[in-house]
């Protein structure tokens, strides 16, 4: 059931939410949080609603858009719910700030809070320099960005590191989750001798490998080298090498190891609903993802020839 109310206040908007959640049957009573997702106007919306939508089904909550329009003119709020089959297993409320209501996202998402729940805040598109200092970040726990979606994903990483509060994190860093574990389990294979370095290439504009090299740099405090080439990771040991590398399909991959035969593996990409239910399950602090930023100015970045 999807209503609009156009040029409403958060009263309306309220007591039109509790006849609706009324009339369409107790479908929200396991509400576990509240999600803030932050966009601008034009923005993605519908793609960020699709995606807090499947992870609601692991994760039931409700889930407030704010869209910032224009800031000339008066001030107005436009709103539209979204329960039922059109909201997952969530509450979906939009929410679109006109005028100088567009400055005070946080004054008007306040009373839709679900109380003593966590907050989640979430930007898929451009983030605040420093997240846990915005108006609608302070109200959150865990505060999520997206690198993937930046035009310039150094110089968003580079703000993220230097704008780090604990409860931040990154979708860019989620997406990799299952080749990191992945990575981590064939360092069992012996030989087990000292690490010396590593590599990892593959495109320069794919945030999630800087960070991969990121985490290995803090982890193992040796040589790390990020550069363009086939999508692989390689870690230097003495007199030997262990390296995962992807094929060019994208889907699988090998990884090889020496005085070992190489084993074949499946990698399959991860939708940024399954990326943002993998955020919701741990709302504590990620410092396996502060140590990837920490260790980001250690990384030797190589430019494509």
């Amino acid at each position: 059931m999807i209503v609009d109310l156009p040029d409403t206040d958060t009263t309306s908007i309220s007591k039109k939410l509790v006849r609706m959640r009324s009339s369409g049957g107790a479908v929200t009573l396991g509400r576990v949080l509240t999600l803030i997702i932050d966009v601008d106007a034009g923005a993605a919306t519908e793609e960020a609603v699709e995606a807090s939508n499947g992870a609601s089904r692991e994760h039931p909550c409700r889930v407030i858009v704010v869209s910032r329009g224009t800031r000339d003119g008066d001030a107005r709020l436009d709103a539209q719910i979204r329960v039922g089959g059109d909201a997952g297993a969530s509450e979906v409320v939009l929410l679109t700030l006109s005028g100088a209501l567009a400055e005070h996202p946080h004054a008007v998402v306040t009373p839709f809070l679900l109380p003593d729940t966590p907050v989640v805040t979430w930007w898929p598109g451009r983030a605040p320099e420093i997240p846990s200092q915005d108006r609608l970040g302070r109200l959150a726990s865990r505060r999520i960005t997206d690198a993937r979606n930046a035009s310039d994903p150094a110089a968003f990483l580079a703000a993220r590191r230097s704008g780090y509060s604990p409860g931040d994190t990154d979708l860019a860093w989620s997406a990799l989750t299952p080749s990191r574990a992945l990575f981590v389990s064939a360092l069992d294979r012996p030989p087990h001798t000292t690490i010396t370095g590593a590599e990892v290439t593959g495109s320069l504009d794919m945030p999630g490998l800087d960070m991969f090299a990121g985490w290995l740099a803090s982890a193992l405090d040796v040589r790390v080298v990020r550069k363009p080439g086939v999508l692989a990771v390689r870690l230097h040991r003495e007199g030997s090498e262990l390296a995962m590398t992807v094929n060019d399909d994208g889907t699988s991959g090998t990884v090889s190891s020496t005085g070992h035969p190489d084993g074949r593996v499946a990698y399959a990409s991860r939708t940024t609903g399954e990326c943002l239910a993998e955020e919701l399950r741990s709302l504590d602090a990620d410092e396996v993802y502060e140590a990837a930023l920490r260790g980001l100015p250690a990384v030797e970045f190589e430019e494509a020839k």
